[in-house]
């Protein structure tokens, strides 16, 4: 099965039954042999025979696609009718029902289209070109550079290196999806592991499967006869038995390789143009520490090796950028297996988490939100109500006290809530805008963690508005005009998607009607650039998703501004009216902008590339004594610099981390301060240094101030 079922690693998405006797010999005495495909460098070479399960597989599948051609043949032959085809353009096409595909209207529009188009869409579902069209339809052509198109290309890529991994090592494969950045897939093996000397050898593979043009096939097979196909795999079976709920399902065959897999796919392997296998690592099986452990191959693949030289470029930058690289080097943070996906923050990561929050409160202060605080831990009873419990959880860090069931807080919304209701509300206190930086605690998988962008323990800027229905528009558009002063500052620019009711909603149409457009009317005023994403919304309210792009182009998600219809019923959430109905729903909206603080610094390392603003920096003021007859100089030097909350550094700091922390090593003169924007340096004497420099937002070209003595 190909798709990704959660998000661990990312993320955003290999079992097999002890072999014994003849055939465990057979395995070992495979493995030995060196053919063409070995890499003679340390790699592995492609098992010869095949391990015996492919043979099984390929008979059984044979056989069965046999059937389902004849099927198909007569089907074809009975029930084929006209049909029209609309394509983007509103031009219709004439086609036949069970016999014309999207890759024959595609060659019928140009050659060219058809050799270009990764994959199509009928009816807004994506398809196989060469899978038959079934009635009237809609018909959209994608190329790779569509996000859907990507996806398939790369799903495709994961098959590809799959056959690859079965043939080279023998064992089981389990999930192989596309993910953001390329593809991976997971095997279990018995015996050893997967060594980056194997990755020469499994490339050779790959391109050998790629030149053979091995055609992409789907067949719909009954599950009780995947079960008997699959007997040789358990993590096979056990998503047939646990994830799927219907009487048949896809599987896919590229070569000797076939799959569990809902596609669609490319139509054969050429398309692949150019395919990298670049990282492995460890991991469980569905991410649980207590399941077993399997190996994960990564890899990357583009229709143009251009465009994998391209990758290969920002993929070195990315790695020079790595927040846990640069932590690591400035000393901001670390992590420790006693508290897995729980950062130690260091003084100047310490200093760093406290101005992001402090630069919040000040926002906070003029746009008149209100601080609070609130417990750490509920009673379970607190998320029932909420309807957390019913679907997170398995996500919360849960025990039991004096017989109760307790959890800590994965989120704030229900503890507002409780805040909000604690004594009646008039229309007067409307809008109600509570803050909150409280820590939060949620149980990701071990195998999930990852820097900064996953963790355990976070906080978030978060604050929920409590408004009438008619204050809707103008609270967004705060909220907008909120992110945009906020990310202007980190130098960040933003898209912006607003998402509407989707087909399973709750709560009256009517109210869904006016709210969607009062966003519409905030998102338009705002003067940005937005599209809509229709049906893309929570069932509880429509929401407007923001991301960020960083200083190497690469999209992160961190505002929030989501409507609530529901969380204010769960509770009974009311207040009195100005014509004195005391039973008014009130609205809330879900809002941050930093979103995880954690997330949040990890994003801004990678894009500052360790090299912070002024107002951000850790080390913003440098005093160095050259020698002792400077010593009571630099002391009464430190005194007229110091300001509440003006990091100071110690000439021995500086010699050992110069390079690291990325400031210039100062050389003479009495003073200055290091700009990035011009590379230059600037000498000041200490009386011409702007005390009003060390604290605000306003310092962002300004790296370091430094005094030599």
């Amino acid at each position: 099965m190909s798709e990704e079922k959660d998000r661990s690693p990312s993320g955003k998405m290999a079992g097999e039954e002890k072999p014994t006797g003849a055939r465990e010999e057979k395995r070992k005495e495979g493995s030995k042999k060196k053919n063409k495909e070995g890499s003679g460098d340390g790699g592995r070479a492609e098992l010869s025979p095949w391990p015996e399960y492919i043979n099984t597989r390929l008979e059984m599948y044979n056989k069965l696609k046999a059937e389902h051609d004849s099927i198909l043949a007569e089907k074809a032959e009975k029930d084929s009718k006209p049909i029209k085809v609309t394509l983007p353009d509103g031009k219709q096409v004439n086609a036949e029902s069970w016999k014309s595909t999207p890759y024959q209207i595609a060659c019928g529009i140009s050659q060219g289209l058809a050799d270009n188009t990764v994959i199509a869409k009928v009816n807004q579902v994506v398809w196989d070109l060469d899978r038959p069209l079934e009635e009237d339809c809609t018909l959209e052509l994608l190329k790779f550079e569509d996000e859907e198109a990507q996806a398939v290309y790369w799903h495709s890529s994961a098959h590809i290196m799959g056959e690859a991994m079965e043939r080279v090592y023998g064992g089981c494969l389990c999930y192989g999806p596309p993910i953001e950045n390329g593809f991976y897939y997971d095997m279990y093996l018995e015996e050893g592991g997967v060594s980056s000397n194997d990755f020469s050898s499994l490339e050779t593979l790959c391109k050998k499967i790629i030149k053979e043009k091995q055609a992409f096939e789907r067949l719909e097979v009954k599950k009780e006869t995947l079960l008997e196909m699959f007997k040789y795999n358990k993590f096979k079976c056990r998503i047939l038995n646990e994830k799927v709920n219907t009487p048949t399902t896809t599987v896919y065959r590229c070569g000797p390789l076939i799959d569990l897999c809902r596609g669609p796919h490319v139509r054969h392997t050429g398309k692949i143009k150019t395919l990298k296998i670049h990282k492995n690592s460890s991991t469980y099986w569905e991410g649980k520490a207590d399941m077993e452990t399997l190996q994960r191959i990564y890899g990357i693949s583009f229709p143009d090796p251009k465009m994998l030289k391209e990758w290969e470029k920002f993929q070195e930058e990315a790695k020079n950028r790595d927040h846990r690289k640069i932590g690591r080097d400035q000393e901001l943070y670390f992590f420790h297996e006693l508290s897995p996906g729980s950062c130690f923050f260091l003084p100047k990561g310490a200093y760093i988490y406290n101005t992001l929050i402090e630069f919040i409160r000040s926002e906070y202060r003029k746009r008149g939100f209100q601080e609070v605080v609130t417990p750490n831990i509920y009673n379970s009873r607190l998320w029932v109500t909420s309807g957390h419990w019913q679907h997170y959880s398995e996500n919360m860090f849960s025990f039991e006290v004096e017989k109760e069931l307790f959890a800590l807080k994965p989120m704030n919304c229900p503890g507002h809530c409780l805040m909000f209701d604690h004594r009646p509300r008039s229309w007067r206190e409307l809008p109600l805008r509570l803050a909150d930086f409280g820590v939060l605690h949620r149980n990701e998988l071990s195998g999930a963690l990852t820097g900064l962008t996953r963790v355990r323990r976070f906080q978030q800027d978060d604050a929920h508005i409590f408004c009438a229905i008619e204050q809707i528009e103008d609270e967004i558009k705060g909220c907008l005009d909120f992110l945009r002063t906020v990310y202007s500052i980190f130098g960040f620019s933003f898209k912006l998607n607003l998402s509407t009711r989707p087909e399973k909603f709750l709560g009256d149409i009517e109210v869904w009607n006016q709210a969607e457009k009062q966003l519409e009317n905030s998102l338009n005023e705002f003067g940005e650039k937005w599209e809509l994403n229709p049906g893309d919304g929570a069932f509880y309210g429509p929401k407007i998703d923001i991301q960020i792009k960083d200083a190497i182009g690469r999209y992160h998600q961190c505002a929030t501004i989501q409507l609530d219809f529901q969380l204010p019923i769960r509770f009974n959430l009311t207040f009195v009216s100005h014509d004195g109905d005391d039973k008014k729903r009130p609205v809330i909206v879900h809002r941050a902008i930093l979103g995880s603080v954690e997330r949040m610094i990890a994003i801004l390392t990678e894009n500052y590339g360790g090299k912070w603003p002024f107002w951000l920096s850790p080390r913003q003021v440098m005093v160095v004594p050259v020698g002792p007859t400077c010593d009571e100089y630099a002391q009464k030097l430190l005194v007229k610099q110091r300001k509440p909350g003006a990091p100071l550094i110690s000439v021995q700091e500086i010699i050992r981390c110069t390079e690291s922390v990325q400031f210039p090593r100062p050389s003479s003169g009495c003073g200055g301060s290091s700009s990035r924007a011009a590379n230059r340096q600037k000498r000041n004497s200490d009386e011409e240094l702007s005390p009003d420099c060390l604290s605000g937002t306003d310092g962002q070209g300004v790296r370091t101030i430094y005094f030599i003595l």
